[in-house]
C-alpha cells in the first residue's frame, strides 16, 4: 500500500500538533500525522487533578527506564512519554514556563541562528490565549489557553510567595514576562477546568479540514532514503505495513523517538548503528547525544493547619471532587495545584535563574501516593541547568525494541553543588516568618540531613525525573549538530526534526511552552514565510546578579563557598 502526501508528521504530540495545524491551514498541502497512541478523550487526561494517572498508564505513555545511572547509585529513572494524541502535552503536569530570555539567547550562541530571545518571543505570543490580559510578552486570542487554575484560594500558596519576599527574593507578576526571577503564581495550559494540551488547542480544531489525515496506533518503523533523500516512511496498523510519500518528513516523536527513528533509518553514528545491526546510510555523529533533563526532589514539611490536600485523598473526598469537575468543570478538579512559584539563583555570578520550585499544598509523591498520614506541603525543587550529557542509542533494528537510555544525571560537579545548595535555599526560605502559621517538622531530606556530604548522597538517593527530556537531535552548524537552523537534518534533504529534541540546550522550566513555540517557528520556516519580525522587548536581569545572589545577600549560604 502506499499513499502520497507533500508532507508527513511523525508523531502527534506537543510539536506535531501544532505543525498539523499549521500546515494544514494552506488547503493545497496534503498532511499525514502517525501516530502510536489513540484517543485522548479519557476523563482521567481532560480532568487536569488527575494527571499522575495517565503519566503512569502504558495506554498513555510509553514507559521507558534509563540504564542504571552512575551518578544515581545505580538507579533505573523512569521516563515516560506521551503516546497518545497530544503526545507528552496529554500526560504531563500542565505547567506553563517558557524559559528564561538567556536560554535562548544561549541556543544562538550554540550556532542556532535566529533563534535568539527576541527572535522566539513573537512565537510564544502567537501561541498565546493568555488569561489576563496582553502587553509586550503576552497575548489573548491564540490556540493555547493559559491560566492560574483556580487563582491560589489555598492559602499556603501565598504564604509560599511572602516567604520568598521575606528572604531577600523578588516578587515577579509573570515570570513568564519580562523577568523570570522571583516568586510568584503559576501559569497552567487549562481552559475552562480542562486540560489544554496540543490535541485540544491544535489538532482537534484542524480535524475535519479534508487534507489532513490523521492515522492512531501507527508504529512508523523507518524513514524512507532514496541515497541522500527523504521520500517518505513506511508505518505498521494492525500488522499492515504501508508506504507514505511527501516531499518532506517531520519526525516529531520526542527526545527520544525521534532519535531513534533516525537511527533506525540509518541515520546516526556508525559505530552506534554497527552495534545495533542497522546499515548506515549517514554517518551523522550528533543523532541520540547531548541528551538532557530536569532532576527534582520533594522537600516535604507537616502543615500545622488541616488545609492541604492530603485531607481529600479519601474515596468520598475523590468521588465528590470529580463529580463537581464532570457536571461544572470546576473547583480542585479543575487545577494541577501548582498554583505558586519561584525562580532563584543558586548563586552570585549568575545572570539568570538556575533554581526552580513547584510549591505544592501536600505532601505526596508525584504518582499520587500519600508521603504519610496527615497533613502536609512540598516543594519540588529542581537546579534547572545541567552540564551533565547523556544518549539515546538504538538496541537493535526492530522498531518495536526500546532504545538504550542513559541521562548521566549527576556526573557533573557543578550539578551536584547546584543541588546541594538548593537544599540550603529552600531550607531557608521555608524557614521565614511567612511560614510559620503552617510548618511544622521537616520530613524529607529531614533534620539529621545537614553535612553537606549527607544531602549529596540523599539527593542522589531521592531525586527524580521532571520528565523533561531535550536536546539529543540538537540544532546547530557544527559537526555534532543534528539538525540546522532551518530543522533540517544536516546532509538529508526533504528531512527535518521539530520537537525538543532540537534544543541545543535545556531551558529553565518546564518544556511543553518552548516546544509549541519551537513548532510554531518551524512551520514558517517549512512553508518558506517570511519569519515573524524580531521583537525589541526588555529582559529583566538583577542588576547586581555579579555580586549578589539576592538582594541584601552577596552569599549567605555557611556551605561551599563557590
Amino acid at each position: 500500500m502506499s499513499e502520497n502526501f507533500d508532507y508527513i508528521i511523525v508523531g502527534a504530540g506537543s510539536a506535531g500538533c501544532v505543525l498539523a495545524n499549521r500546515l494544514s491551514a494552506d488547503p493545497a498541502n496534503r498532511v499525514l500525522v502517525l501516530e502510536y497512541g489513540g484517543s485522548d478523550r479519557s476523563i482521567f487526561i481532560q480532568m487536569p487533578t488527575a494527571l499522575s494517572i495517565p503519566m503512569n498508564t502504558e495506554k498513555f505513555a510509553w514507559q521507558f527506564h534509563s540504564e542504571p545511572e552512575p551518578g544515581l547509585g545505580g538507579r533505573r529513572m523512569h521516563c515516560p512519554r506521551g503516546k497518545v494524541l497530544g503526545g507528552s502535552s496529554s500526560i504531563n503536569g500542565m505547567v506553563y514556563v517558557r524559559g528564561h530570555a538567556r536560554d535562548f539567547d544561549e541556543w544562538e550562541a550554540a550556532g542556532a541562528a535566529g533563534w535568539g530571545y527576541q527572535n522566539c518571543l513573537p512565537y510564544f505570543r502567537r501561541a498565546d490565549d493568555w488569561k489576563f490580559g496582553r502587553d509586550a510578552y503576552r497575548e489573548q486570542g491564540g490556540p493555547l489557553s493559559v491560566c492560574n487554575g483556580n487563582e491560589m484560594q489555598n492559602p499556603l500558596y501565598r504564604a509560599f510567595i511572602a516567604a520568598g519576599k521575606e528572604a531577600g527574593y523578588p516578587m515577579t507578576p509573570d515570570y513568564n514576562g519580562q523577568q523570570q526571577e522571583g516568586f510568584g503564581a503559576m501559569h497552567m495550559t487549562v481552559k475552562d477546568g480542562v486540560r489544554w494540551s496540543t490535541a485540544n488547542a491544535y489538532l482537534r480544531p484542524a480535524m475535519n479540514r479534508p487534507n489532513l489525515k490523521v492515522v492512531t496506533n501507527a508504529l512508523t518503523r523507518r524513514v524512507i532514503l532514496d541515497g541522500k533523500a527523504a521520500r517518505g516512511v513506511e508505518y505498521e496498523v494492525g500488522g499492515t505495513k504501508v508506504e507514505a510519500r511527501a516531499r518532506e518528513v517531520i519526525l516529531s516523536a520526542g527526545s527520544v523517538g525521534s532519535p531513534h527513528l533516525l537511527q533506525l533509518s540509518g541515520i546516526g553514528p556508525g559505530e552506534v548503528l554497527q552495534a545495533a545491526g542497522i546499515e548506515t546510510r549517514h554517518h551523522l555523529p550528533g543523532v541520540g547525544e547531548n541528551l538532557q533533563d530536569h532532576l527534582e526532589f520533594y522537600f516535604q514539611y507537616r502543615c500545622r493547619q488541616p488545609i492541604t490536600l492530603n485531607g481529600r485523598l479519601g474515596l468520598v473526598s475523590k468521588f465528590l471532587i470529580g463529580a463537581r469537575w464532570q457536571f461544572f468543570k470546576s473547583g480542585l478538579g479543575a487545577t494541577n495545584h501548582f498554583e505558586s512559584c519561584g525562580f532563584i539563583r543558586s548563586r552570585a555570578g549568575l545572570e539568570a535563574p538556575d533554581i526552580q520550585y513547584h510549591f505544592l499544598p501536600a505532601a505526596m509523591r508525584y504518582d499520587g501516593r500519600a508521603a504519610f498520614d496527615g497533613h502536609g506541603f512540598q516543594l519540588h525543587v529542581g537546579h534547572n541547568k545541567p552540564r551533565s550529557r547523556g544518549h539515546v542509542r538504538a538496541r537493535s533494528a526492530d522498531p518495536a525494541d526500546k532504545p538504550e537510555i542513559l541521562f548521566n544525571y549527576l556526573t557533573h560537579e557543578d550539578d551536584v553543588v547546584g543541588f546541594r545548595r538548593s537544599v540550603h535555599l529552600s531550607r531557608e526560605i521555608i524557614a521565614q516568618a511567612a511560614m510559620d502559621p503552617y510548618r511544622g517538622d521537616e520530613i524529607q531530606p529531614g533534620s539529621s540531613v545537614v553535612a553537606d556530604d549527607e544531602i549529596d548522597a540523599w539527593v542522589r538517593e531521592n531525586v527524580e525525573s521532571a520528565y523533561h527530556p531535550s536536546c539529543s537531535c540538537r540544532m546547530g552548524t557544527d559537526d555534532l549538530a543534528v539538525v540546522d537552523p532551518e530543522t533540517r537534518v544536516r546532509g538529508i534533504e526533504g528531512l527535518r526534526v521539530v520537537d525538543s529534541s532540537i534544543f541545543p540546550v535545556i531551558t529553565n522550566g518546564n518544556l511543553n511552552a518552548p516546544t509549541i513555540m519551537t513548532a510554531e517557528r518551524a512551520a514558517d520556516l517549512v512553508l518558506g514565510r517570511e519569519p515573524l519580525p524580531p521583537a525589541d522587548a526588555a529582559v529583566g536581569v538583577a542588576e547586581d546578579w555579579r555580586d549578589r545572589q539576592r538582594d541584601g545577600a552577596p552569599e549567605r549560604i555557611a556551605s561551599d563557598g563557590r
